[in-house]
């Protein structure tokens, strides 16, 4: 997938991502905060900030946060913010996330929420955050996780094989920049294959409304019909997992299931020892 189709969908699109509830009030939001428990004198990074909900929920309790992105728009968007609202330890950095323009060992907490299923190569992400994470430092991320025997036991594995495939193209389909949402599994074990202790997951359902889902990437009119059939016709894996209802005022809810994994950089010995 090309960067710049992020850049294509997400520029037009980034006011809408400022005032989305699900990224605005979504409840990982503030679990994030509880959980990392932050400090008054750490440096903060956050990772395809988007609307820079993040950057903003861990602003008043550390020393200061970059928010990054991809997307000059969203950077836009934020920095706007920063003023409206006059916010003092907030600044904004154009940033991939698979390469990082920060130094080595700089960040005491590295947070991303609700994206790197837009990023091409995951593991070099993981990587690029061990790298700019001090020892010791703390990974915070949330991402939707795509079903499989953590989020749905019981169910048959090559079921829920196909029923994450149907979720990765049902994303896609409503948005090409779309690139894989990963299973809770693979995440687990991908951080801690790159040198991090992984100190807490827990899943966090998401109820998502169907017409605010295609309006925030305005999705074109032809699409939707069939988006909306995935979720009328979808095998049974798919709709344990998604959960799909019609609901009083005719819109369709489905519900994702958002992966919280807090992490710790394992501390160098080698380095210590030199």
């Amino acid at each position: 997938m090309s960067k710049s189709l992020v850049q294509e969908q997400f520029g037009p699109n980034a006011a809408n991502y400022v005032t989305s509830g699900v990224h605005a009030k979504g409840k990982s939001l503030q679990r994030l905060v509880d959980l990392v428990k932050p400090e008054a004198d750490w440096q903060a990074l956050d990772i395809a900030t988007g609307g820079g909900h993040t950057a903003f929920a861990f602003a008043p309790h550390v020393k200061h946060v970059v928010a990054s992105d991809l997307t000059p728009e969203m950077l836009t968007q934020v920095q706007g913010q920063v003023t409206e609202r006059a916010i003092g330890n907030v600044s904004t950095k154009i940033a991939d996330a698979e390469a990082l323009p920060f130094d080595d060992g700089v960040f005491n907490l590295v947070t991303s929420r609700i994206a790197p299923h837009h990023f091409p190569d995951i593991p070099k992400f993981v990587s690029e955050v061990r790298r700019v994470l001090k020892d010791g430092g703390t990974f915070a991320l949330v991402d939707n996780a795509a079903p499989d025997e953590m989020t749905n036991p019981g169910i048959d594995a090559d079921a829920l094989a196909k029923a994450a495939e149907t979720y990765n193209t049902f994303e896609k389909i409503r948005d090409p920049s779309h690139n894989r949402a990963w299973t809770a599994s693979e995440w687990i074990a991908c951080v801690k294959e790159t040198g991090f202790d992984v100190t807490h997951t827990e899943f966090l359902p998401k109820k998502m409304s169907f017409a605010t889902w295609i309006k925030n990437m305005s999705v074109p009119d032809e699409k939707v019909p069939g988006l909306l059939k995935m979720l009328e016709d979808a095998e049974p894996a798919f709709a344990a997992y998604a959960q799909p209802k019609r609901e009083d005022d005719g819109d369709t809810s489905f519900m994702i299931a958002e992966l919280l994994l807090i992490a710790r950089k394992q501390i160098d010995i080698l380095n210590i020892s030199n």
